[in-house]
Order: C-alpha cells, then sequence, then structure tokens
C-alpha cells in the first residue's frame, strides 16, 4: 500500500456503496472497518451525496483520518486511513 491516495491502487480495502441511500453507506462503512486494522486504507465509492455529509463526520467521531474526497459525475469518493 502507499500514501498516495491519487494512484488507484492506494488502498487496502475498497466500498462500493453506489444506488445506496443513507444511511446504508454508514452502516456498510461500519461493517468493514470492523474487518480491516489501524493504519489500513478503505476507498470508499458512493452516489449519495449525504455522504459528503455523513463520511467526515463519521471520521471525525471514530478517529478515522479523511485522506482525500472528490467528485466526479454524481459519484464521490473517499479515502479513509484507520485510527
Amino acid at each position: 500500500m502507499t500514501d498516495n491516495t491519487d494512484d488507484p491502487n492506494a488502498f487496502d480495502a475498497a466500498l462500493d456503496t453506489t444506488g445506496l441511500y443513507c444511511p446504508e453507506p454508514i452502516m456498510l462503512m461500519h461493517n468493514k472497518v470492523r474487518d480491516m486494522a489501524s493504519g489500513q486504507v478503505l476507498k470508499v465509492v458512493a452516489t449519495d451525496p449525504a455522504t459528503t455529509r455523513d463520511v467526515p463526520k463519521f471520521c471525525q467521531f471514530l478517529g478515522h483520518e479523511l485522506l482525500n474526497q472528490h467528485s466526479a459525475d454524481d459519484q464521490y469518493t473517499y479515502f479513509i486511513r484507520l485510527a
């Protein structure tokens, strides 16, 4: 794993929540991080605009680091380093 989140291979696990709406993306993120180790990077892809608010709050509340987030073509991508 690399630290460059512009590299599409710079993550340890991916979660595709395309087509799901609040609260499902966050619930799936909770389940996914349980299977991961501290320091690993999770890539999350979403189409729900509410994730632009919910994912940063999720990270802040649980102490994870939001490394990068961007959107294009109604798709939102997040890179999160687990606490």
